[in-house]
């Protein structure tokens, strides 16, 4: 008797095992069915839209030659890429699962299949940047500060993925990339991670007392020459006017003043996220999408390269998100900046929403105070400087030239923020070879901002 209830016992709990390993199978099936028809040669993919509605990708790109017009995507195409596998920093290439219309319950569906992503991306301003360019290159990014969504991201030269790459060998360099992602030497744009520092270290009222005198040049204390862009230099200034005049030998002096300690400057460096003499840095995530962080050299505050570096030459590199995330965390007055995103929501073949954004912050890279001061410096700039060239709008902005090529170009940068909690847009704009066109930062940021508005 005990051994026949021994048996049933045994046989029962085969029985509860077997069952509980053919469901956990069957989780893991329908879990990973979409992974493994990904990457089979057999899957239909579904479409990414922007706000509106409109389509920036389309899964069925045998017949979308025949969908859309010559150079529908071009504004858009090294973002959102496609699935061809020559671009893999991009939208759909970080997030090609996503895309997947294959059911465990339906198989794949070929016709019906609904699923998709929905950017925050706005198709008819991004066109009107791009056209901008006229043809120029560079790039220009834009996202809601409070919200952190990203409502403009063009980077030229580009491509219409419809069209394929059949004379891949004659794309003009970066037309495979979304330079917005990438570091840039950033001119006197990096000078507001300077005057940052310089107001978490010394304090408004100190910093504002410091005057420095420009004669054209500036020989520092080890005997090398910081050049002004205005040979008969700016006289004597306060920090309002250097930041105005872009004034290299003012900034070169500060940087050697002995209440800015380099140890403490390195500090607020490294807050900002600028990887510091070579150290490891790691990417800005968003939504897959690789964005490099900003890095520097910082040695010795008496020696050129140091000093050039936070002036925004020499080693210094940052990315035009990277510029646009801190102005968010001025504008905001926080010292915290907006995390961006591009992918609103994610629908599944049946249509069902999986994925939703949430608004995210970083944690305090500076003080309200110092966040609420900048702010006022780069409002002023605004006000006086750029009122007239960007009509409309009351903005916060600072301009740069980076040399780049040893010299033999120069690129234009813009960054900045509008004043307004109608439009709560932050900014970065890069136009490259400046001296090749008389295009300026200024006319794009003025159609990009009414393309915006409307």
């Amino acid at each position: 008797m005990k051994s026949i209830k021994r048996c049933q016992f045994v046989i029962s709990l085969f029985i509860v095992v077997f069952i509980l390993g053919m469901a956990a199978l069957v989780v893991k099936i329908q879990r990973e069915a979409s992974f493994y028809m990904m990457n089979s040669g057999n899957h239909e993919l579904g479409m990414v839209y922007d706000r509106n509605g409109d389509v920036l990708f389309d899964g069925s790109l045998e017949d979308s030659d025949r969908k859309y017009e010559d150079n529908y995507f071009i504004d858009v195409g090294n973002l959102i890429g496609d699935n061809k596998g020559q671009m893999t920093n991009t939208l759909v290439a970080k997030n090609i699962e996503k895309l997947n219309n294959y059911s465990f319950s339906q198989g794949l569906v070929l016709e019906g299949g609904k699923a998709a992503i929905y950017t925050t991306l706005d198709h008819k301003a991004n066109r009107k940047v791009y056209d901008a360019f006229g043809g120029n290159d560079g790039c220009a990014v834009a996202y809601n500060y409070k919200t952190g969504e990203i409502l403009i991201c063009t980077s030229l030269p580009s491509l219409d993925v419809t069209k394929g790459y059949d004379n891949i060998a004659d794309f003009r360099t970066g037309t495979l990339i979304s330079k917005a992602m990438y570091g840039t030497v950033p001119g006197s744009t990096q000078k507001v991670s300077t005057v940052i520092s310089a107001l978490e270290i010394m304090g408004a009222d100190r910093l504002f007392s410091k005057r420095f005198t420009c004669e054209g040049k500036y020989t520092n204390k080890s005997g090398d020459v910081i050049d002004c862009h205005d040979a008969y230099g700016h006289g004597t200034l306060d920090i309002q006017q250097a930041v105005e005049k872009s004034c290299n030998p003012f900034f070169a002096q500060l940087i050697e003043d002995d209440e800015l300690p380099l140890s403490r400057l390195k500090e607020v460096y490294k807050r900002l996220g600028y990887a510091i003499n070579g150290s490891e840095s790691e990417y800005i995530d968003i939504n897959g999408i690789q964005c490099e962080k900003a890095s520097t050299t910082l040695n010795d505050p008496y020696e050129f390269k140091t000093q050039w570096g936070c002036i925004g030459q020499g080693d210094t590199l940052v990315s035009p998100v990277q510029l646009m995330m801190w102005q968010s965390a001025i504008a905001n007055g926080t010292g915290k900046m907006t995390m961006p995103y591009l992918i609103d929501k994610v629908t599944n073949v049946h249509g069902r929403v999986t994925e939703t954004a949430e608004t995210s912050y970083s944690k305090a890279l500076f003080s309200e105070d110092t966040a609420d001061t900048m702010r006022q410096i780069l409002l002023t700039n605004g006000a006086n400087n750029y009122s007239y060239l960007i009509n409309g709008y009351t903005i916060g902005v600072k301009s740069g030239t980076a040399q780049v090529d040893d010299g033999k170009k120069e690129n234009s940068l813009l960054v900045g923020f509008v004043d307004d909690k109608a439009l709560p847009i932050a900014f970065c704009i890069l136009l490259e070879d400046r001296n090749s066109t008389s295009l300026k930062t200024e006319n794009i940021a003025q159609v990009m901002l009414d393309a915006l508005s409307e």
